[in-house]
């Protein structure tokens, strides 16, 4: 499988744009995300949870996977952020791309149809070789964890 160069800065995605969807795009030249929007009306209330449509399929390229991250002002405005984040577009995946919302507010948030709902971040992917054995070499740190390291 290619493995992207370091210094590869680009690649090309291809889109299927359904009715109603828009082509994902930078905000600015210096966003790591392209906007992805809702294709639907959608009202969550407290604690809900939904799909949320985006009309569109992708084709990422071997090598690299989609990353759909919650958009912070969202976050901020009305408590609105991903259930699982951030959801993993792998480059063989060719369906719709959807994105799970939750309101951690406390107010019923209504959503309209074109509105920014997520972020896609491309990134490269590393394949990992798994290897069993008996015993791990020792680190300072060695089997601690869940704050371990202080929670300063």
């Amino acid at each position: 499988m290619p493995v992207p160069a370091a210094d590869q800065t680009t690649t090309t995605l291809r889109f299927v744009v359904g009715e109603g969807a828009t082509l994902p795009s930078y905000a600015t030249a210096g966003a790591a995300g392209m906007d992805l929007r809702s294709t639907a009306d959608v009202t969550l209330a407290p604690m809900e949870r939904q799909l949320v449509p985006t009309g569109l399929r992708v084709a990422i390229p071997e090598g690299f996977e989609g990353q759909v991250r919650p958009r912070s002002g969202l976050a901020l405005r009305l408590g609105i952020s991903m259930v699982n984040t951030p959801g993993t577009i792998d480059s063989d995946y060719r369906g719709e791309v959807g994105v799970i919302l939750i309101n951690l507010g406390r107010e019923t948030v209504k959503l309209e149809a074109g509105e920014r709902i997520a972020q896609l971040v491309v990134c490269p992917v590393v394949r990992a070789e798994t290897v069993a054995v008996e015993v791990l070499d020792d680190t300072e740190r060695g089997g601690g964890g869940f704050g371990s390291t202080g929670t300063r």
